[in-house]
């Protein structure tokens, strides 16, 4: 579920390289894609799917309290990660969008409705994976369980986790440092009821998911659209999968420009 791999030496240095990653691109690009990682994820995942999208410069969002940041204390409310987000990264320097996973989701949806609240620009279009929109009823304290039920509950809920990580006792450590901070950022969200956003919304769920995770067109007054890939929760890691997804996002994208 989680990748634990440090960031390309050869990411790109930008202005806002402490929240942000991209490899450099040999074509030339028009359109910003921000992607925010999934619970217990690092933004090395996004930067692979770089050759994936011809035209459009992906940007993965760094979070603290995981390589390269792992020194830094992690986000565990919502209000202070949108908020300092907002605040640090320059969004909308030129056309922009956003894609979450999972928790990713839900960061970017949070953090598109900042944005419109402080007046700042909106990103063209929101693409939002495998999240129940909100509001979210379920409230699991899964942040409060002992190591190794914490572990077997991330399982349950979304997959075998590498064997690697039962067997190496300090990476163990690490990895449940990761969830552990994410199920708290997840579980003490709360919600506050606004407008419906004016940005179109594309959701994506792999199609052993709970059809929920495609509601999100409560959330915009602009245009919806859904899509149903095969697989589970991370269906995108399925090499073919992977591709139609990021051939859908390409098709959701270059249309706008």
């Amino acid at each position: 579920m989680t990748d634990i791999a440090n960031l390309p030496s050869g990411a790109a240095k930008t202005p806002e390289s402490r929240w942000l990653s991209s490899r450099r691109q040999k074509t030339e690009t028009t359109l910003d894609l921000f992607c925010f990682a999934h619970a217990g994820g690092s933004a090395g995942e996004f930067l692979r799917w770089s050759g994936g999208l011809p035209g459009i410069r992906l940007w993965a969002v760094k979070m603290p309290g995981r390589a390269p940041r792992e020194s830094e204390p992690p986000y565990t409310r919502m209000t202070d990660l949108v908020g300092d987000l907002v605040d640090q990264v320059e969004f909308g320097r030129r056309e922009f969008a956003f894609f979450g996973h999972s928790l990713g989701a839900l960061v970017a949806f949070e953090v598109a409705r900042a944005l419109r609240k402080a007046g700042r620009r909106q990103p063209q279009r929101l693409l939002l994976s495998s999240m129940q929109p909100p509001p979210i009823t379920t409230r699991q304290a899964a942040h409060e369980l002992p190591g190794d039920e914490l572990l077997a509950e991330v399982e349950r809920r979304w997959g075998a986790l590498p064997q690697a990580i039962h067997e190496d006792q300090e990476l163990k450590e690490i990895v449940l440092g990761y969830f552990r901070a994410d199920a708290e950022l997840a579980e003490t969200y709360e919600y506050v009821a606004e407008a419906p956003l004016d940005i179109p919304i594309t959701a994506f769920a792999g199609d052993q998911e709970e059809r929920e995770q495609l509601g999100w067109n409560v959330h915009t007054r602009a245009e919806y659209g859904a899509h149903v890939l095969r697989g589970g929760h991370f269906y995108f890691r399925d090499p073919e999968q992977q591709s139609e997804l990021l051939r859908l996002i390409g098709r959701e994208l270059t249309a706008e420009k």
